[in-house]
Order: C-alpha cells, then sequence, then structure tokens
C-alpha cells in the first residue's frame, strides 16, 4: 500500500511564502509522478503541479506558474511545494497525490489547510 502525508500549511498573509512537504512511504517505486491539487470552498479540486518520478520534468497550472515550484527529494521519498507570493485565492485545502501517470491520481493524502487572508 501507499501512504501519503503532508505538512506545512497555515495562515499566512497576501505576498507571503509556505512549503508544503508530502511524504511518501509504501510501494513508491510504482510512482510515475506526484503532485499537488487543491480544492476551495464550493469549487471542485483543481490540478497545481506535479513531478516526475524519474527525470523531474515539472508541469504547472497557469494560475500558480511563475510563483509555486515543486520538487522532490527521492532519497526521501518527499515532494515538495514551494509557494511564493501568496494570494487570497490560494486559498483551499491541499492534497498531495501519487499515481503511475503524469497526472497522478491513484493515492492521496488527507489534505493540509493553506489560508491567505488579504
Amino acid at each position: 500500500q501507499v501512504q501519503l502525508v503532508e505538512s506545512g500549511g497555515g495562515l499566512v498573509q497576501a505576498g507571503d511564502s509556505l512549503r508544503l512537504s508530502c511524504a511518501a512511504s509504501g510501494r513508491t517505486f510504482s510512482f510515475a509522478a506526484m503532485g499537488w491539487f487543491r480544492q476551495a470552498p464550493g469549487k471542485e479540486r483543481e490540478f497545481v503541479a506535479r513531478i516526475s518520478w524519474n527525470g523531474g520534468s515539472t508541469y504547472y497550472a497557469n494560475s500558480v506558474k511563475g510563483r509555486f515550484t515543486i520538487s522532490r527529494d527521492n532519497a526521501k521519498n518527499t515532494v515538495y511545494l514551494q509557494m511564493n507570493s501568496l494570494k487570497p485565492e490560494d486559498t483551499a485545502v491541499y492534497y498531495c497525490a501519487a499515481g503511475s501517470t503524469l497526472l497522478p491520481s491513484d493515492y492521496w493524502g488527507q489534505g493540509t489547510q493553506v489560508t491567505v487572508s488579504s
């Protein structure tokens, strides 16, 4: 089985930065990619960013491109999301995901709340 555990959420002001972490355990050798999604109140879950497990290619949603950076530490089975220049519209529960395709969705973490005040 696979377990994903997120950490690093919190309450910040607009313009601040946060770094989210996602530690994976279990069958990580089956991953093609890991990524981050988010869900704001009353909205559907949306893709934020992903990174391939081998090679490290990245892809971002247009809404976060240039502000967020996804990275990985394969030795620690951990993926990070560095979020800079945060905006109130970034407020959401952020979910870590992993899977066998480049849009990972086979496994999900429990979510971590990010709240950005104006």
